[in-house]
């Protein structure tokens, strides 16, 4: 990616497209071992996305279930990627059968659940039907996420160039001349880590996090709750809660550099990874993602939109969906710093 930034020459490149590659690029390395760069991957992988964030008037009205017509499309959306992922399978345990994986380090997270699966000596059992829906959560949860974060706290940056020449400062200091940021200079680099948090307080990834269930009945603030009473918390909505937040709708740093606010779910005014026992299970590994390519593209790069348009003037639409993504994809042109 950044090689692809650094060889466009002042022209203007389609950042969000090569922000979704790069990180289907990194899920697909670390689940199957090998990028995935055939288009028709990418865009199975966006019909089930798109669809799942499709409200389902059947779910709720069965006999209106004929106004959605999802059934159809969803069908052919789970054949397809059923077909993908038994061709997965196939060629990792055809692989373990010719080749002695006795390195860890040469193992990718199939080759670990085939393993399980195998061996079964985690004491259950895997079934082949939960082994795709893991490698499936994992595919879905990760590669969307990612990218959208990415594509948010770039826009931010960019229509907010005092945050962004504060962080590439930081960025220049912690890299101390050599040509990229490091995994291990992540942790000394506060105000990036502050600038991300900024950004996933006003563009959680998930809005409404994955819907919880209510265990046994409940009286809440006078509301007698059900047991299995469905819940869904607006993320987005606490987020930028005038009464939690002040200044609330402005893009503010700062105010991630004093506090204590970490990514655990135990502080629930900002809730980007959800809380409790079903928070994201992947924080560890996606929050360096995010840091490293960020820190590495504004140390390397000035962002300037294209045909003279002002930062301030930057389209920051959202699209619908079970993710908050941008409605247009972010255009700009890549100047070298050094």
């Amino acid at each position: 990616m950044i090689g692809a930034l650094g060889g466009s020459y002042g022209s203007s490149v389609d950042l969000s497209a090569m922000l979704a590659s790069v990180v289907n690029n990194i899920i697909c390395k670390v689940a199957f071992g090998k990028t995935y760069h055939r288009l028709g991957f990418r865009e199975l992988l966006k019909r089930f996305v798109d669809i799942l964030g499709v409200f389902c008037v059947g779910s709720y009205i069965p006999w209106l279930s004929w106004i959605d017509r999802l059934k159809g499309r969803a069908h052919k959306v789970v054949k397809e990627f059923d077909d993908f992922l038994e061709g997965v399978l196939e060629e990792h345990l055809n692989q373990k059968r010719g080749e002695a994986f006795d390195d860890e380090e040469s193992q990718n997270f199939v080759d670990i659940l085939r393993d399980i699966q195998i061996n079964n000596t985690s004491g259950f059992i895997l079934d082949t039907d939960t082994l795709k829906a893991i490698i499936l959560d994992v595919l879905v949860a990760g590669i969307d996420t990612i990218y959208t974060s990415l594509d948010w706290v770039i826009s931010e940056l960019i229509r907010h160039p005092k945050v962004m020449k504060k962080l590439q400062q930081e960025a220049t200091e912690i890299a101390q001349g050599r040509s990229m940021i490091h995994e291990e200079d992540l942790e000394k680099m506060k105000y990036l880590k502050a600038v991300i948090k900024e950004s996933l307080r006003l563009h959680t990834p998930l809005p409404l996090l994955v819907s919880h269930e209510s265990t046994q009945e409940v009286n809440l603030m006078g509301y007698d709750i059900p047991a299995r009473t469905q819940v869904l918390i607006n993320a987005w909505a606490i987020a930028r809660d005038p009464v939690l937040w002040e200044e609330a709708e402005e893009f503010r740093p700062e105010r991630f550099l004093n506090n204590n606010i970490e990514y655990k779910g135990l502080h629930f005014e900002w809730l980007p990874f959800g809380g409790g026992r079903r928070g994201c299970p992947g924080v560890q590994f996606v929050v360096p993602i995010i840091e490293l390519a960020l820190a590495n593209v504004v140390y390397k790069f000035d962002l300037a939109l294209p045909n003279g348009v002002q930062e301030k003037d930057l389209d920051m639409t959202e699209s619908n969906g079970i993710t908050v993504q941008r409605k247009s994809p972010l255009l700009v042109i890549a100047s070298p710093r050094f």
